[in-house]
């Protein structure tokens, strides 16, 4: 308790978010600093950004460390929500390995951290726990169908075991552990280049180039917008200490691959036209959450419709585009060296 006083004053916290540079990670910082706190964000800059937290760079209560959670930390905190780990399977599949110490190794020396400092700790887990799931809507007490050797298996049973992890500290020290399962979540600032549908949709559809449906595209998932994702891990943090979780957070509204698109068209008001690739092996034909335990135990429920979510997406998207095509024609103007030196503006001999 003592050590606890000591750190937290006026009912200001210390929040350690590891991925912190990262979508999810940044949107995060931004409500609980709004919400008074003093933050530390973590984040080794794989797929995180420095982009995502330039607005922060200079707040007073923000403080941003390049450190691996593959390593152990030594800091001060009151709270750690852990979200260090490439999610998408572009990224988390381009080095297996790395990506399940990310979620093993990470697991440990953050548990080993909240198990020092006596504080709160939050698992970002992930729907990815449950497979190609043969229970739908999928419910926590569900176990899963999942490949445990295939090329998602990395991330899948990465995040499995960090889970054990979680409740095995629990069970053995007596740790205050939050797990949350989330779903497909998406919103501003979402990495360009990280294979999943809603990017990829929106960026094919600005570009006017051919919108990819893998299989017939009628596969489902379902979409919550980021600020009602962040919400829900901002209550189950605040819930009492008796609930661990796992809870699933995620919007339980379900849509196949080909209305995702259509809808994509529609915000972006692009004429590209669809073309149907093979189906990712291991790939998910249907996701959606039953979320009645978030909403008896968290109050929580997402808010935010699809298509108003995808309205601030696409623009973040087309902002990027338009800087980046910026850049390009500035670049394009500027004189090479052997145009300098055929005007005669090269260095001359003195």
């Amino acid at each position: 308790m003592e050590q606890k006083l000591a750190r937290v004053y006026n009912n200001r916290k210390r929040i350690l978010v590891t991925g912190g540079a990262g979508f999810l990670g940044s949107h995060l910082i931004d409500r609980l600093l709004g919400d008074g706190h003093e933050i530390l964000c973590l984040d080794n800059l794989f797929t995180g950004t420095k982009q995502n937290i330039e607005h922060l760079l200079f707040h007073p209560r923000f403080e941003f460390m390049r450190h691996d959670v593959t390593f152990p930390l030594f800091v001060e905190v009151d709270e750690i929500y852990n979200l260090a780990c490439p999610a998408s399977p572009i990224h988390y599949q381009h080095d297996p390995v790395q990506t399940t110490k990310t979620s093993v190794h990470g697991a440990i020396n953050m548990l080993g951290l909240a198990k020092r400092l006596k504080c709160r700790i939050l698992q970002a887990s992930t729907s990815e726990v449950y497979g190609d799931p043969s229970v739908h809507p999928q419910t926590e007490d569900y176990w899963g169908h999942v490949n445990p050797f295939g090329p998602r298996s990395c991330y899948d049973e990465g995040k499995r075991c960090a889970e054990t992890l979680f409740f095995d500290y629990h069970r053995q020290s007596g740790l205050e552990i939050k797990v949350a399962r989330i779903f497909n979540t998406y919103g501003p600032r979402m990495h360009r280049a990280d294979g999943r549908v809603v990017s990829n949709f929106i960026i094919q559809a600005l570009g006017r180039e051919p919108i990819t449906l893998y299989g017939d595209g009628l596969q489902t998932r379902s979409f919550c917008y980021v600020e009602d994702l962040v919400d829900g891990l901002v209550r189950l943090m605040d819930s009492p200490a008796s609930f661990t979780g796992p809870v699933n957070l995620g919007n339980p509204i379900e849509f196949t691959m080909r209305e995702l698109a259509e809808l994509v068209l529609i915000e972006t008001g692009s004429p590209s036209q669809f073309i149907n690739m093979p189906l990712p092996q291991d790939d998910p034909k249907q996701r959606q959450p039953s979320i009645a335990l978030a909403k008896a135990s968290l109050g929580w429920e997402p808010k935010v419709k699809l298509a108003d979510g995808l309205k601030p997406t696409v623009a973040f998207f087309r902002k990027q585009d338009h800087a980046e095509a910026a850049v390009n024609i500035s670049e394009s103007n500027q004189p090479t060296l052997a145009a300098i030196m055929k005007r005669g503006g090269g260095t001359r001999a003195r």
